[in-house]
């Protein structure tokens, strides 16, 4: 006796066993992590304009603020005007230099 083939509706297809590939990569990456309340300080993030919006900056910015969030802003990004108390928006320039470092 000749054993019957699968049906194709129950032999997953190459994309579908991708996509499960790559979500589940996401799923076991963790995030980032916060020391303290996560709560925004800008006083004294004055030394970054002028300075290259790279990971070295970016994530001094991160440490010195405290913030939980850090947003950097394009030059064609246009944020919404809502307001939170743990995040440092930086706004970067054309040539990715830093104009300016808020919390907002």
């Amino acid at each position: 006796m000749i054993p019957k083939p699968a049906p194709a509706s129950a032999i997953p297809t190459l994309p579908a066993l991708a996509a499960g590939v790559l979500l589940a990569g996401c799923m076991s990456t963790p995030g980032p992590s916060v020391g303290g309340s996560g709560a925004c300080r800008d006083s004294g993030l004055g030394w970054a304009a002028g300075q290259p919006a790279d990971e070295a900056n970016m994530r001094r910015l991160a440490r010195e603020s405290g913030a939980g969030l850090v947003d950097p802003i394009g030059p064609d990004s246009r944020p919404l005007a809502d307001r939170r108390g743990d995040r440092l928006r930086v706004r970067i320039d054309a040539g990715n230099i830093i104009e300016s470092a808020r919390c907002e």
